[in-house]
C-alpha cells in the first residue's frame, strides 16, 4: 500500500514541475507591461474627475482594465489598443514566439510614452 502511494505521487510532482517550466519567454515582461497599462488607466481616471456610475457598476459587475479604459474618454482608443497588443503578446508568448511577443510589448510601451508627452 505504501509503495502505491509513493508511485502515484511521482507523476503529480512531475506535472507540477513542468507547469512552471512552460511559462513563456515574455511572461514577466507581459506582467510588467500590464501593470504599466493599469497605472496609465488609473492615472487617466483620476485626472478626468468624477463620472456617473455605469449600469454595470450598479449591477455589481467588477470593472476590468478594458471597461475602465472605455470610460476614460479622450485617450480611450490608445489604452484599448494597448490592451489589444497585450492580448497579442500573450498569444505569441503561449506559442513560444518571443520575437513577436517583444514586438507587441514595444508597441505597448510606445503608446504609453505618447500618452505621457
Amino acid at each position: 500500500m505504501i509503495g502505491t502511494t509513493t508511485y502515484s505521487a511521482v507523476p503529480l510532482i512531475f506535472l507540477l514541475a513542468s507547469s512552471t517550466a512552460q511559462a513563456g519567454v515574455c511572461t514577466s515582461a507581459i506582467a510588467q507591461a500590464q501593470s504599466e497599462v493599469d497605472a496609465a488607466i488609473e492615472n487617466s481616471l483620476s485626472t478626468d474627475g468624477w463620472k456617473p456610475e455605469s449600469i454595470g457598476a450598479m449591477r455589481g459587475y467588477q470593472p476590468t482594465p478594458r471597461s475602465l479604459a472605455q470610460t476614460e474618454g479622450h485617450g480611450s482608443a490608445a489604452l484599448q489598443q494597448a490592451l489589444d497588443l497585450l492580448g497579442r503578446a500573450r498569444k505569441y508568448d503561449r506559442l513560444g514566439n518571443g520575437a513577436a511577443c517583444r514586438e507587441q510589448l514595444t508597441n505597448v510601451r510606445s503608446i504609453l510614452l505618447k500618452r505621457t508627452r
